[in-house]
């Protein structure tokens, strides 16, 4: 069984090897960060959106918002829990389905910096109608026939997705997650080679309930290389009106709750063989792909929530008054106005330099897009408990209920409980952390996956470890050296100039603890998730500094008096903050001892802690 489970695994690491993509189109800010070198210069000048891009973009929103103000109530829809079939055809008819889609298949064709302002703009009014555009567009049929399909899929699919037929994406079955290793649902060729025939079930897609079209993930025929079978995952165009597929169940979540998601089953669907996009087994890279740029409405919905939250705490903060004062005086409450502040315009800065740099098709932004995904929701769901913290039982309280009795119905509740999804959807922060270490680790990794394949002869083995040892020569000795650069910023304070330093210092330090940690867990650092999160935080907190850095120099060009102070006070107060979080993350990393964590876990999951939860009710049928 041992030998059965370490295959297994192995297998899995293959396939998603297999299915990376395995070259960088150019530096990327973020995976140099982990090298021990701070490319400032491709982040700064801060990227900006053109002047004649912005344009169409406004105009967009514009005509986006009335859409929205006509016809969708939020308090309604999570009531309810369905988005009303005249909101969407509205949303259908004005084109919001198409944004993505180049106009000459009848689509918005905007620039992806417009389409994660749009999303923003939704998202900032109405979660679940935010997630029926961003599942359709981000991830559903559109994205990955653009990027990988053929001109004949293009022209027959594109023009009706940008009219409004939903689409959605299936990867997820009920036992499988994010280990599309163990994936289930299969495509078998028929014998005359013209159709394949799909059977198996999918959970968790959203917009599959009320979709017209599918990107499904299946396993088709393995392919034997080198003698041995290899598992492949395949993408097709699955319409729903063909016979055999069914809607089982329609989930219900906590938020998010006028989404359209459900569990989907496949039996015998025929699906024709010019539906595959791309390549057979090419799926799983498909998937990867198209979920880097995907993600990006993350990022933007959780800067809006963020602006959201700002303004409904400053109108409570200022009017509510305990004590003799307003509670926006008392320092309790500050503390929170303040983190609001500052986590917001980091979440936007990196936000927004992700979709700027996407626009870019010669720039890999997979880490910068995975990152800005893994920051934006895990900072977004802090920022929204301060806002209902900040508002007391009005922030409890739904907005239905404030309109009501006559306030105003600021939805700080259905707000929190809509961000919650953020952190799961599109990869778990859990999953984004290996997926944002492995691509991290790339340059070093080269080697040593290589070198621990047994498969390789000894000669081979060698040849790597010459290399290694030529790289490693010039590479390891410069972490240790200290520097001192000029970094072009000359608008910031020389307070905030000198957290550019520090960036440049930390990344040194990353990398050179990574190395060394990697070369003491070697192939069974890949256990040591929680080792490796931290790692990754550090990464992302680097990343956040100079985001917000670069941003601030951009935006103090338009800034003067009070409101360049303030800007100046706010990006030394976010860099300080993330100061202090590297500094206990690399303490972590210095006194990592996992094993008691361990044995709490491994008696809990043996029942060893089962006396602790008497005199309860028992709720689960």
């Amino acid at each position: 069984m041992k030998m059965t489970d370490n295959q297994a695994k192995q297998d899995a690491l293959d396939l998603t090897e297999d299915s990376r993509e395995q070259e960088w189109r150019s530096a990327s800010v973020v995976g140099e960060l982990f090298k021990g070198v701070f490319r400032w210069d491709l982040i700064h000048p801060y990227p900006m959106q053109s002047a004649a891009d912005k344009a169409i973009g406004d105009e967009v929103l514009l005509k986006l918002e009335a859409v929205l103000q006509a016809n969708i109530d939020p308090e309604a829809v999570d009531r309810d829990q369905a988005v009303p079939k005249a909101a969407l055809d509205a949303l259908a008819k004005g084109g919001f389905f198409g944004m993505k889609i180049p106009t000459e298949y009848g689509g918005m064709g905007l620039s992806i910096v417009n389409y994660t302002r749009a999303m923003a703009l939704v998202g900032s009014y109405c979660g679940s109608t935010a997630v029926w555009l961003s599942a359709h567009q981000s991830i559903g049929v559109p994205q990955p026939l653009k990027l990988f399909g053929t001109p004949e899929q293009k022209q027959k699919y594109l023009p009706r997705l940008a009219k409004g037929e939903i689409s959605a994406f299936a990867l997820t079955e009920p036992d499988v997650g994010s280990d599309p290793a163990k994936m289930t649902t299969t495509a078998v060729l028929s014998d005359d080679g013209t159709h394949y025939l799909l059977n198996g079930t999918k959970l968790y897609i959203t917009n599959g309930p009320e979709a017209g079209l599918l990107v499904v993930m299946a396993n088709t025929a393995a392919k034997v290389m080198n003698g041995k079978e290899k598992k492949q995952i395949t993408a097709l165009i699955v319409e729903t009106n063909t016979p055999g597929f069914e809607v089982l169940h329609r989930c219900q979540f906590m938020g998010i709750r006028g989404i359209a998601n459900g569990m989907l089953r496949f039996t015998n669907v025929k699906v024709p063989v010019e539906n595959v996009i791309g390549k057979p087994g090419e799926g799983l890279k498909i998937a990867f792909v198209t979920l880097n740029a995907g993600r990006l409405t993350i990022p933007a919905i959780s800067a809006a929530a963020g602006k959201v939250s700002m303004v409904g705490s400053l109108d409570w903060a200022t009017s509510r008054v305990q004590w003799g004062q307003p509670i926006g005086e008392h320092q309790a409450v500050q503390d929170k106005l303040a983190r609001m502040v500052s986590e917001t315009y980091a979440m936007d800065s990196m936000a927004v330099l992700s979709a700027v740099l996407a626009d870019n098709p010669h720039r890999d932004i997979r880490l910068e897009a995975a990152m800005a995904k893994y920051f934006g929701s895990e900072r977004a769901w802090v920022v929204a408990d301060d806002f209902l913290q900040v508002r007391g039982g009005r922030g409890y309280e739904t907005a239905t209920s404030l309109q009501q009795r006559g306030e105003v119905g600021y939805p700080a509740e259905r707000m929190l409980r809509d961000l919650r999804i953020n952190r799961i959807i599109e990869g778990t922060s859990e999953v984004m952390q290996l997926f944002i270490a492995r691509e991290a680790m790339d340059t070093h990794l080269k080697f040593i996956l290589p070198l621990l394949d047994n498969r390789r002869s000894i000669t081979e083995r060698l040849g790597i470890v010459l290399k290694m040892a030529r790289f490693y020569s010039w590479w390891l000795p410069k972490q240790w050296i200290p520097r001192w650069r000029c970094f072009g910023a000359k608008r910031l304070s020389r307070c905030n100039r000198w957290y550019l330093q520090r960036i440049d210092h930390d990344a040194r330090r990353l990398a050179r603890s990574l190395f060394l940690t990697m070369a003491r867990y070697q192939i069974k650092l890949e256990k040591e998730q929680l080792l490796l999160s931290y790692y990754v935080d550090i990464g992302t907190e680097l990343f956040s500094m100079a985001s917000v850095l670069s941003r601030a120099e951009s935006d103090l060009a338009n800034l003067s008096g009070d409101k360049a102070k303030a800007l100046q006070d706010l990006v030394g107060i976010t860099c300080q903050a993330s100061r202090q979080r590297i500094k206990g993350l690399f303490k972590k990393i210095r006194c990592y001892s996992p094993k008691k964590m361990e044995l709490v876990s491994r008696a809990f999951l043996n029942h060893r802690y089962d006396w602790m939860v008497k005199g309860i009710m028992g709720n689960v049928s």
